[in-house]
């Protein structure tokens, strides 16, 4: 069960139910590991004429029946918090990396700080190349990646989604804004940061007198899938993402 899959059963569980207005997307948000949150309850009581309560209790009753679904809890007045069985990491992982490698832009540093400043970035992108400036981390954490990939080959190492546990606070973070549903400017700074923090506590390739082991095929696996999820973001903003920085 992926987020994305995630947000597809809630959504035909409220259709199931008879409720109306349902929303194209669930809203869910990540609250812990493999644990996503949403407000569509409350959203849909009043039309029902329900107490957000109400209207999540019977989401609730639905969702609990899903494959992939571990709990589901109704907090806060109609909020509900669904958690998610052992194996959704390494499925989200790889349904990312199963998704074709986007076609690269030609660099064009004015368009690209154009584009990233109409898509809600900072302004001045591209004029200074440091880590203030968010669309070089962006760029700088799509780079990395390929760089992981080049080297993970010559090495002979390959991504194995699932090979080993990930759940360090860094890979958790990584993995929540994998996660999420969002295309914007925001969601790949989320993205880029959590991947250098992870690749800062540990590295996906080995290091020194390591020998490639089960961690390291599972790092890759998150390391690619990083990579995947910055490449098509900043494809669907119109902005370049090269291989090198």
């Amino acid at each position: 069960m992926t987020p994305d899959r995630l947000s597809r059963a809630v959504l035909r569980s409220a259709r199931e139910l008879g409720f109306v207005d349902v929303p194209e997307r669930a809203g869910l948000r990540p609250r812990g590991a493999r644990e996503w949150g949403t407000g569509i309850a409350m959203r849909l009581a009043g039309p029902a004429g329900m107490t957000g309560a109400e209207a999540a209790a019977r989401l609730r009753e639905r969702l609990v029946a899903q494959a992939g679904v571990r709990d589901v809890e109704v907090v806060g007045g109609g909020f509900l918090n669904i958690r998610l069985a052992e194996g959704a990491d390494a499925e989200l992982l790889r349904e990312l990396l199963a998704r074709p490698r986007p076609a690269a832009l030609p660099e064009d540093p004015a368009r690209d700080a154009e584009r990233w400043a109409a898509a809600g970035g900072a302004g001045g992108a591209l004029l200074v190349q440091r880590d203030e400036n968010p669309l070089f981390r962006v760029r700088y954490a799509h780079a990395r990646s390929r760089a992981l990939e080049r080297g993970a080959r010559a090495l002979g190492v390959s991504p194995e989604p699932g090979a080993a546990a990930l759940e360090t606070a860094q890979e958790r973070a990584l993995l929540a804004a994998l996660g999420e549903q969002v295309w914007s400017a925001g969601r790949l700074v989320r993205v880029a940061d959590a991947f250098l923090e992870t690749e800062r506590a540990r590295s996906a390739l080995p290091v020194g007198d390591e020998k490639p082991g089960a961690a390291h095929r599972a790092r890759l696996a998150l390391a690619q899938a990083a990579g995947a999820v910055l490449a098509g973001g900043l494809l669907r903003l119109g902005i370049s993402a090269p291989d090198h920085v």
